[in-house]
């Protein structure tokens, strides 16, 4: 059921928004019961099939931290946030090892064509988040309803962003419709949903058009032109800027009409001026949690230059092997681990930049970089980048009006989350509201609906 859908905007969100306002209004005992049933039904429209794994996961962690609450037997944590990881890659990376062991002379393991449960890698990130503050001393106990919904809540299951305990769980006791601002804040979501379809259908897929094929044609071996490469190259820069944020936007607004503030992904990452400063804007969730969770862990930054480094490199490579099961994510990620080092090395040499210079130069890095992230092999990423330097010919046309569009919203204009919070409450632009989602509509039923690009991660 994919948030640009009929059957989710015109079937699933207005049933659960009407049952969840009933619970609220006339039995608010049920109503968090209620949350975590909808998820759970909304979680297994993609595939039933994965319904007992999302909810064995929580039974099973949730019965761990009640046993770790009550023994203290330090080994607990540990071994259950080994067995998230372990479930994550069997599912997630075990034809990618097997490919790997099976390049060593006499080995042969067999590939497992397994589908992979869709958002595993989110909430398998919730679960080790939650359990290893537990074992801090910095988590409570929650009873197992009030877990299950902070894993499963339906608008960020999927694909995020990666929410903290302490962002959430105090807001699951208030009676968000009894809130003095309650109708605001149901209207600013409500807006926040629509401005996520406008990134997702007439920015994000528009761009695929530009995108796909050239990127089809560099898998299948042949050469690209100089145009074809630098249109492929930017417009995913912009597409998978705007699939990803448009659909942190509709999770930021279900959540906020469901009486939840979640926390944003994107703060302008393409108007960055350094690769630090992007990576702080860029899918911060998952910065934060690589940050407090692997990097510190790790030994960060303050235990001498050869620790950071290791730690950055190895968070990034590993960061990148997280978004997908194979060598290009993994090369993606060491490229930005290696280029952090040397802003380490320039910020400690006093070195400075103009900021017009950083900003060219960390955009053409990021952009460069995503094409090793949307290739499918290192032999797709090289023929892009024989067309990036032209090597090839140079091509006929450049498609650029839809990602110099792409281009103004992203770098020079404010967030979704700041614009929506700037505009006053006026019938003018509820009605324009009105006008943006009815073209929103009338374009999902007239276009292909692509899937979200961070789904597969």
């Amino acid at each position: 059921m994919l948030f640009n859908s009929f059957a989710f905007l015109l079937g699933f969100l207005p049933a659960a928004l009407i049952l969840h306002w009933l619970a609220e209004r006339f039995w608010p005992s049920v109503r968090l019961p209620l949350l975590l049933a909808m998820s759970i039904v909304f979680y297994g429209y993609w595939d039933v099939r994965f319904v007992p794994l999302l909810a064995g996961s929580i039974v099973v962690n949730w019965l761990v931290a009640q046993a770790f609450l009550q023994s203290r037997r330090n080994f607990l944590i540990p071994a259950a946030i080994v067995a998230n990881l372990a479930l994550l890659g069997f599912f997630k990376y075990f034809n990618f090892f097997a490919d790997i062991i099976n390049l060593i002379p006499g080995t042969a393991i067999a590939r497992w064509d397994l589908a992979l449960p869709l958002g595993i890698s989110f909430f398998t990130f919730h679960h080790i988040m939650y359990l290893t503050d537990l074992r801090a001393g910095r988590a409570p106990r929650y009873d197992l309803v009030r877990y299950g919904l902070y894993i499963a809540f339906f608008p960020q299951v999927l694909a995020g962003p990666l929410v903290r305990w302490s962002e959430i769980m105090h807001q699951l006791e208030e009676r968000p419709y009894l809130r003095p601002d309650a109708a605001q804040r149901f209207a600013r979501g409500l807006m926040l949903l629509t401005l996520g379809l406008v990134k997702k259908v007439f920015i994000s897929d528009p761009l695929a058009a530009y995108v796909d094929p050239v990127f089809a044609s560099a898998a299948a071996g042949k050469a690209i032109s100089f145009f074809e490469a630098w249109q492929a190259t930017l417009g995913f820069t912009f597409q998978i800027y705007f699939d990803f944020s448009g659909y942190t936007d509709m999770a930021l607004g279900m959540a906020l009409m469901f009486g939840i503030v979640l926390p944003p992904n994107f703060d302008r990452p393409y108007a960055s001026t350094s690769l630090q400063d992007f990576w702080r804007r860029w899918h911060m969730t998952l910065s934060r949690f690589l940050r407090d969770y692997l990097y510190i862990p790790l030994g960060g930054s303050r235990n001498g230059i050869s620790v950071q480094f290791a730690a950055l490199v190895a968070t990034m490579t590993l960061g990148g092997l997280w978004h997908g099961a194979g060598l290009t994510f993994i090369a993606w990620g060491l490229a930005h681990g290696l280029a952090l080092c040397i802003g380490v090395l320039w910020r400690k040499g006093g070195l400075s930049m103009p900021k017009p210079a950083g900003w060219a130069l960390t955009f053409l890095f990021v952009a460069l970089t995503w094409v090793l992230f949307r290739a499918t092999s290192f032999e797709a990423a090289g023929n892009i980048f024989e067309g990036l330097i032209g090597v090839t010919t140079l091509g006929e046309t450049f498609k650029w009006r839809s990602i110099a569009i792409a281009a103004a919203v992203a770098c020079l204009g404010p967030t979704t989350w700041l614009a929506v919070q700037r505009l006053p409450p006026r019938r003018w632009i509820a009605v324009g509201f009105a006008a943006i989602g009815t073209a929103v509509l009338l374009q999902i039923g007239d276009a292909v609906n692509y899937e979200f690009i961070y789904f597969q991660f």
